[in-house]
């Protein structure tokens, strides 16, 4: 390709407002309320989408490992690799990407920490030792690091009351649906329920696990694997699962994880969902998450701490001979890394656009899967909001429990289109409450087409962004009207990720050009969570030590 100047690279970026690398950043204002909107990734991705041109590199750097992309995939392998010792501290470099962190990106309003992003890990299951191995790194885990039953931190185990529903007018304990319902939908549910515990001891004829994390471990058995031609909704229905409340709860699953509905999910991955972890702690109830104020940030600062980063994100990358060349763009200039290794831990959407992926079995025409778009809004708050006092709903102990239901870490409206709000706070053990806190408030965009709502959140105004951050703050705290809203809202920040998470529709699990960078050896080598086709950190991080352990095999 050939380069163009500095200067005649600033001119045409500068028409895309592309002179940095940064996360693009507007400050609007509704109602008087003050809103920053950040879109990681957005310039860059459409300057390389443009074919935007490129200056020729100013600076040149030798390095033995470039990884691309400083989010858990990245992150997961840099660690691997200074754990090793096989590398000295400059010879394996980050290149940050337009977002440090990824996904895992935080932030701080007034001193109070939230997350950008993902904001909770569920105990580790038992094949995640890569997981675990670090958690035991961070003190995370306390003692029997691989065994069943893990002893973790408790300030990182989450507090109760963990999360709660406002259905029918009250608050219960817990997300999944129970309050005023009858007999045959909670029969439903706990026959769904003993289905899924079922389903997490099933086999294969390989031997191995039906489903589990990380899916590179999951049984190859066709009878198992059939299952991924099948929506979730049609597998529901089959097997006789009609209950609204069930089949609400089950849709903001996988709203939560995945970025769709029922209807869209492959059948694996959603039972994959319920039956695939399964990890237990010797000092916490089945099911519990582990989380911390700024969400998974903690993981990702850990693993990049002592790491050598380079600010910029990959434009170019050519293999030459016995070496890689990267060129990085950063502030409108150019370093070319000369590197032995490359990990190219981006989205496969984004990687498709620097280098040509055919050559390595990917069409992405073909191979590319869909990416489902997120809104996460954190609301800083001037004080807590009254929580309102509802009346019992039924006779007995049990109504005095709804009754008595307090604000929560994780807070669900039932039938929302939203996926809720999380207290950033409620990890912190006070005699008192802190005088502020920060509500993230999550949006999955998951009833349009993905490309239609990249196309409206690119142009969308402080007032219709306002409006879906309030989808379930507005209705719980009346925060719908403006005086409302001003006499607790201090601040909002909102983040737009139009290409979130890669969602798992029917038969993502028959993917060959997926398959194909999985095994893909030599100088290039790819790790993303786009890999599994799930967006969660297991995931992700398990690609990061495969690639990782790939470089060091070749040692």
């Amino acid at each position: 390709m050939r380069g163009i100047s500095r200067r005649q690279f600033l001119q045409s970026a500068a028409a895309l407002g592309l002179a940095a690398t940064l996360p693009a950043c507007r400050e609007l204002s509704h109602y008087g309320i003050a809103i920053k909107v950040y879109l990681p990734g957005m310039q860059m991705g459409h300057a390389l989408r443009g074919n935007t041109p490129m200056p020729n590199p100013k600076y040149e750097r030798k390095v033995k490992v470039a990884i691309l992309g400083s989010g858990a995939a990245g992150s997961f392998a840099a660690w691997r690799l200074k754990k090793s010792g096989a590398f000295g501290h400059d010879e394996v470099v980050i290149v940050s990407g337009p977002e440090r962190f990824g996904n895992a990106a935080a932030g701080v309003m007034n001193g109070v920490g939230y997350p950008q992003g993902a904001h909770y890990l569920p105990l580790p299951s038992m094949a995640s030792v890569h997981v675990r191995e670090l958690l035991f790194e961070m003190g995370v885990i306390e003692a029997d690091p691989f065994g069943e039953k893990p002893t973790y931190n408790e300030r990182v185990l989450v507090h109760s009351p963990e999360d709660r529903l406002l259905i029918n007018g009250h608050w219960q304990e817990g997300v999944v649906p129970h309050t005023g319902l009858n007999a045959e939908e909670l029969a439903q549910q706990q026959r769904f329920f003993a289905q899924m515990q079922s389903m997490q001891h099933a086999v294969g004829n390989d031997g191995r696990k039906a489903f589990c994390i990380p899916i590179a471990q999951a049984s190859q058995d066709a009878q198992w694997r059939s299952l991924d031609q099948m929506t979730f909704a049609a597998w529901l229905a089959q097997h006789g699962y009609t209950a609204p409340s069930l089949l609400w709860y089950l849709d903001y699953a996988c709203r939560d994880d995945y970025g769709i509905g029922i209807k869209e999910t492959s059948a694996w991955a959603g039972i994959h969902y319920f039956a695939a972890r399964g990890g237990q702690a010797a000092n916490a109830s089945e099911g519990a998450v582990l989380t911390w104020p700024t969400g998974l940030n903690p993981l990702l600062q850990h693993l990049q701490q002592g790491q050598s980063l380079l600010e910029g994100m990959a434009v170019r990358i050519r293999e030459q001979g016995d070496t890689v060349q990267v060129d990085v763009l950063h502030h409108g200039e150019v370093t070319r890394l000369i590197t032995e290794h490359v990990i190219c831990a981006m989205p496969l959407h984004v990687a498709a656009k620097i280098i040509d992926l055919s050559q390595y079995g990917f069409n992405p025409a073909q191979h590319l899967a869909p990416h489902a778009a997120w809104q996460v809004s954190n609301f800083l708050l001037k004080r807590f909001p009254d929580e309102a006092e509802h009346a019992p709903t039924q006779a007995g102990p049990q109504a005095m429990h709804d009754y008595a239901t307090p604000l929560a870490w994780d807070n669900v409206v039932y039938s929302s289109q939203s996926l809720g709000y999380v207290n950033s706070t409620h990890q912190l053990i006070r005699a008192a409450k802190p005088a502020n806190t920060v509500f993230t408030a999550y949006h999955a965009f998951d009833n349009e087409a993905p490309a239609a709502i990249r196309a409206r959140l690119e142009h969308a105004s402080a007032a219709e962004l306002y409006h879906t951050s309030l989808a379930d703050l507005g209705g719980v705290y009346g925060w719908d009207n403006p005086i409302t809203a001003r006499r607790y809202i201090e601040q909002v920040e909102i983040t737009l990720r139009g290409h979130a998470m890669a969602s798992p529709i029917a038969g993502f699990l028959n993917n060959p050009g997926v398959a194909a960078l999985q095994k893909q050896s030599g100088r290039l080598l790819f790790a993303h969570s786009d890999l599994s086709g799930l967006s969660v950190f297991e995931e992700a991080s398990w690609w990061g030590d495969v690639a990782a352990q790939k470089i060091l095999a070749q040692r």
